[in-house]
Parts: C-alpha cells; sequence; structure tokens
C-alpha cells in the first residue's frame, strides 16, 4: 500500500465526546457529522467536511497544476497547490524508477505537513508506458495498438502501465488520447488509435485498464485521462492546435462517442484541447465543456487543461491574462497546467473571485470534483509510493506483453511470396536507419518530449529481434546498404520517419520517405535481392510512387522497445493479423483522406493481408 495512514485525532475526540453523552443519558439526536480524516465515512461526506475547512486561498490552490521544475515540495505546499507534474521528460536525476518514487514522497510529505495535510496529486504523459522513465517498459504507440483491433489487449496494456507508474507514486496519468485523427499531416496522429469513430471508442478499454473496474479499487489503480476533448484530430489542414471547422453534427457523429465511451468506463479526469472548434478555443467554450461534457454527457469528475493552453486563449502566446483566466475557469474547468507562474494564477483567480466575475459556486465545483477523486484514489490514507511495486518496471512479464502487442500490430501490405523469410541457415541482409535504433523505433514521447534518435532506454531493436529469432542465419547489417550482393537470399530494409511529438510533428509539405531511405532501397534493389520492406512510422507515409519495386510492405508503426515482435512477423512465428485503423493514401495530394470520401485509396481502411 502507499504508506502511512494519517492519525484521526479529531475522530479520537468525536468517539470520547458520544461515550460521554452515552454514559450520562445524553445520546446525541443526530450522528456526529463526519471527518474528512475517517477512511470508513462516505466519500461525499468527506469531501462536504473538508471543504468546510478550506479558505479560500486553500481552495484556489486546488485548482493549480504545476510542473515540478517550478515548483519544489516546500513550494508547491506553502501555496497548497493541488497538483503537480512531469511534463515530458521532465525526471529527477538520476531517472531511475527508485528516484521517481523518493521524489513522489518528497512532494507527499510537504503536502501533508501543512495544517489541512491535503496531499497533492501527480500527474504524468504514461502514453505507450511509462515513457518518462529509465527501464520502463514501452508499447507500441496508439495507431499501432489500434492496428491490432483488440480491446482486450489494449486493457492489458493499461493495467500493466498503471503498475508501473503506480511503482513510482505516480497517481494521475494523461492517457488515453481519444482523437479520432482524420488527416495524416497531423503530428499526433500516432496518438490516435485511427480515423474510425468506433475503433476509437472500442479503445476507451485502455481507461478501464488504467483505473480497474472501480477507481482505486486496488494498489495499481491509477486516475486515467481521456483527451483532447475535443476534435482535435479533424483540424484544418491537420494543424495542430488548429482549427475543427465542421458543423455540430459531425463534431458529435465522429469525435464526441470515444468521451462517451471513456465517461461510461468512470474515466477520471478529461483533458481540454488546445484546438479550436469554428473559430472559438476549446478552453473557452463553456457550451462544450460545462453544457455537453458536464451536463449532458453526465462527466462528474475533473476537467483539466492541457500544458499552458489557457495562454493562448486571446491568440496570443504570452503569459496568461486575468480575462484568459476567468474565461477558462468560467467555461467549466477544475484545474489549470501551467509550466510556471502559478502565484499570478493564483493572484488573478483571486481578484477574479472576490469581484464576483468568477462565482464562488464555480470554485467549490472545481474542489468537489478535484478532492473526490483524492478520496476515491486512497491519497488520504496511503499517500505514498508503492515500493513492493517497483519489481514491475521493465518487468519480463510486462516486455513479453509489449511484444505480443507489437506483432499483433504489424500491417502486411504486400507480399510477392518473399515473406516469411526462412530460419533455415542461409544469408540475410539487413539495412535502413530504422534498423537498429530502439530511439526511432520507440519514437516521440519516450525519455523526452519530442524523443531522440539514439540508444536512449533498454530494449531490443528489430535487428537484434531478427538476429535473435534466426541464429543459423547469417544476418548481414549496414545502415546504407553497402555491401550487398547476389549471395543474399533477401534484404530487409527498415526506413520510415524519426522521432516527433506534437506541433513539431506537423507535415504540410509531404510525408515521403527522405532521400535517404529512398538511397538505400535503390542500392538493395540494384543487387536483385528480394526486398522487404518495414516501415516504421507514426502514419501511413507517401509511397505510391516507389511501392511497385519492392518485393513486400510491412506496415510497423512505432512498435516500442520490444523488436522480437517485428521479427516474430517476419520469420513466420506470427502470421500477420493487423489490420490498417487509417486510409493509405495513393498520393499525399489525396490529404485528408479517410473511408468513404470518394478518393480512391493505395490501400483501404481495414485493409491488412496474411500468409
Amino acid at each position: 500500500m502507499r504508506g502511512n495512514r494519517l492519525r484521526r485525532s479529531s475522530m479520537a475526540t468525536v468517539g470520547l465526546a458520544t461515550i460521554a453523552l452515552l454514559t450520562t443519558g445524553l445520546a446525541p439526536a443526530i450522528a456526529a457529522p463526519a471527518d474528512y480524516r475517517d477512511p470508513d465515512a462516505p466519500i461525499p461526506e468527506r469531501v462536504d467536511d473538508l471543504m468546510s475547512k478550506m479558505s479560500l486561498d486553500d481552495k484556489l490552490g486546488q485548482m493549480v497544476q504545476v510542473e515540478r521544475v517550478a515548483a519544489p515540495p516546500e513550494e508547491a505546499a506553502k501555496h497548497g497547490v493541488g497538483s503537480v507534474l512531469s511534463g515530458g521528460g521532465s525526471a529527477p536525476e538520476p531517472n531511475t524508477p527508485e528516484a521517481w518514487a523518493d521524489m513522489y514522497d518528497a512532494y507527499q510529505r510537504a503536502a501533508l505537513d501543512t495544517p489541512l495535510g491535503i496531499p497533492l496529486i501527480y500527474g504524468v504523459d504514461a502514453v505507450h508506458g511509462h515513457n518518462n522513465v529509465q527501464g520502463a517498459t514501452i508499447y507500441p504507440h496508439n495507431i499501432g495498438l489500434g492496428a491490432t483491433g483488440d480491446p482486450e489487449l489494449v486493457q492489458r496494456i493499461g493495467a500493466a502501465t498503471a503498475e508501473e507508474v503506480a511503482a513510482t507514486g505516480i497517481d494521475w496519468d494523461f492517457a488515453p488520447c481519444l482523437c479520432v485523427a482524420r488527416d495524416d499531416r497531423w503530428g499526433r496522429t500516432y496518438e490516435s488509435f485511427g480515423e474510425d469513430t468506433d475503433q476509437v471508442s472500442a479503445m476507451a478499454s485502455a481507461v478501464t485498464g488504467l483505473q480497474g473496474e472501480r477507481l482505486g479499487g486496488s494498489p495499481t489503480s491509477v486516475l486515467a485521462t481521456a483527451k483532447h476533448y475535443i476534435g482535435d484530430g479533424g483540424t484544418t489542414g491537420g494543424d495542430d492546435q488548429g482549427n475543427t471547422e465542421i458543423n455540430e453534427q459531425e463534431l458529435r457523429d465522429v469525435h464526441l462517442p470515444p468521451f462517451q465511451a471513456a465517461i461510461d468506463r468512470g474515466v477520471g479526469s478529461v483533458m481540454i484541447s488546445y484546438s479550436s472548434w469554428n473559430d472559438v478555443k476549446l478552453h473557452a467554450d463553456r457550451y462544450l465543456v460545462t453544457d455537453v461534457l458536464k451536463n449532458e454527457l453526465g462527466f462528474d469528475g475533473l476537467v483539466v487543461s492541457d500544458y499552458d493552453a489557457i495562454d493562448k486563449i486571446d491568440g496570443q502566446e504570452e503569459e496568461f491574462t486575468p480575462d484568459e483566466v476567468r474565461d477558462s475557469v468560467n467555461a467549466g474547468l477544475d484545474m489549470i497546467m501551467m509550466s510556471e507562474n502559478h502565484e499570478l494564477f493564483l493572484d488573478y483567480l483571486r481578484a477574479e473571485v472576490d469581484s464576483g466575475r468568477v462565482p464562488m459556486e464555480r470554485i467549490d465545483d472545481a474542489n468537489r470534483r478535484v478532492l473526490t477523486k483524492k478520496f476515491e484514489l486512497g491519497l488520504f490514507e496511503n499517500p505514498f509510493a508503492q515500493r513492493d511495486l517497483l519489481p514491475s518496471v521493465g518487468s519480463a512479464e510486462h516486455r513479453e506483453l509489449a511484444r505480443e502487442a507489437a506483432r499483433e500490430s504489424q500491417v502486411l501490405l504486400k507480399n510477392d511470396g518473399v515473406l516469411p523469410l526462412s530460419k533455415d541457415g542461409g544469408k540475410l541482409f539487413v539495412a535502413g536507419k530504422n534498423a537498429d535504433d530502439i530511439g526511432n523505433q520507440t519514437g516521440g514521447w519516450t525519455i523526452s518530449w519530442q524523443g531522440s534518435s539514439g540508444d536512449i532506454i533498454e530494449g531490443t531493436t528489430i535487428l537484434e529481434g531478427i538476429r535473435q529469432a534466426a541464429p543459423n542465419t547469417e544476418v548481414t547489417y549496414s545502415r546504407d546498404g553497402e555491401g550487398i550482393d547476389d549471395s543474399y537470399g533477401a534484404a530487409v530494409v527498415v526506413v520510415g520517419e524519426t522521432p516527433y511529438a506534437e506541433y513539431e510533428g506537423d507535415r504540410p509539405d509531404g510525408l515521403k520517405l527522405d532521400d535517404e531511405d529512398l538511397g538505400t532501397i535503390a542500392k538493395l534493389r540494384e543487387s536483385g535481392v528480394p526486398v522487404v520492406v518495414v516501415t516504421v512510422s507514426g502514419r501511413p507515409l507517401d509511397i505510391g510512387g516507389e511501392v511497385e519495386g519492392w518485393n513486400a510492405l510491412l506496415a510497423s508503426w512505432l512498435p516500442g522497445t520490444e523488436g522480437q515482435g517485428v521479427a516474430d512477423v517476419l520469420f513466420g512465428d506470427h502470421n500477420p493479423s493487423g489490420k490498417l485503423p487509417m486510409t493509405w493514401m495513393s498520393s499525399f495530394e489525396q490529404q485528408p483522406i479517410n473511408e468513404g470520401d470518394g478518393q480512391q485509396p493505395l490501400y483501404p481502411l481495414g485493409f491488412g493481408l496474411s500468409y
């Protein structure tokens, strides 16, 4: 469990007072009021009792989530902030699971040493495993999981991720992303399970994986987040943080159902999108946040902003203004995520409340939602990291699950008979910039925000997986294809994208393979050896002009740390079963292309061959 229980001195006082009354024959007419420190009291009553003891400053603090770098433990406790987060790449030194647990516990000790002892809740983007942490298991990104078509697998991955997250103390995961990606130019396409609304809705099973059947119902339950509400996958031109220019019926038909599915599974938080709907920033859209999400859909959890997103409500990138603070809170946001300037935010919000421009009812509603989740998670009783779970981080069991997910996500798009490869001796040539690069293979949101190439985390590259799968085969590797001749039975070339994340991953000008990839493929083809092309990418690529000359094509997406899963398919240990979660363009000029829009794709949604 998380740690020592808090003292219940006031409950002891209530108990003695009741005994005294009973012994004098003066039994109380009504039951004693609940105490927020009593774990046996109903949570709504505990919330009521705690809020009755909170000052306005206490309540405003609970609405703040600030980056750890800007608020060390004593600073966070001084202002009573409700939550701290690690943004992408924000990690303790050294970046080990134990150091994460130490950092987390330091924050909780400081929070508990305040007059009311309200624990904070700590959030991270564990979007494909506990991906900020060295040694963690990294699963395929969502686009690959969408290719598996397997909600039960996605739920198991959510549960395994939650176990590693909880081991380091973290309570809150900013996942799953339930966007419906409708334009491959968008830099967050790989965070989507696909272009089909029903499929994305089915993958809300990740919520149950992270939280369990009931939030706080087990030691490994962490708060899940359905994001990014709403329409971020449908912006014009695939522009990240852009404008979704569609009517309300299309918004409801295409982009809303996955959030309803998450709510039906009891998701505890929803994150608002940076983007706009018909020129109105979602962070200031009271209709969509309060009227639709909270009232119509019945969402009773907490609504959190995206990182520094309120700063952009007025279209400017500079520091947030009082108007932006007021508009976001009045729209229905319960907690504001920020990189810094939490003191200024508190000053602005206090002034808006004092003036009556932000009603006290809105502040109380936000606090009730935040505190309810803290009580449901059991943070008041068990506020510290669950170090008995630390052996689960990067465990053999979790890595086997990641391998299973990687092999299930492979989509075979073309095969003239060269696949599956033979393991019975012979010679195999492997090439390409993504064949032996764990950073490229895991993609963005891995150790750092944008991710990076190179040996950044423990794992097995695709090349290493190939060598493990065929120990009796002579495997030669050359990144650029130098040294191949006609003595090889086949060549596998692993090409595609290098890591990126939101915003920096937008590709408005094209999605072709780069010159290095094309040159390597050409060199292999000139040898006369059959060429198997494996694409490592976060979206379909513009390959319509090249694929005719390839003997086989395997879409590997971003398979994570377990490259053996790709080798399992290449050698036929697993019959390819993945199906396209996105329509694959014939040419870039077709973007956006989606099923049913009348365009002729290279490969349709749901396409996938087997042996």
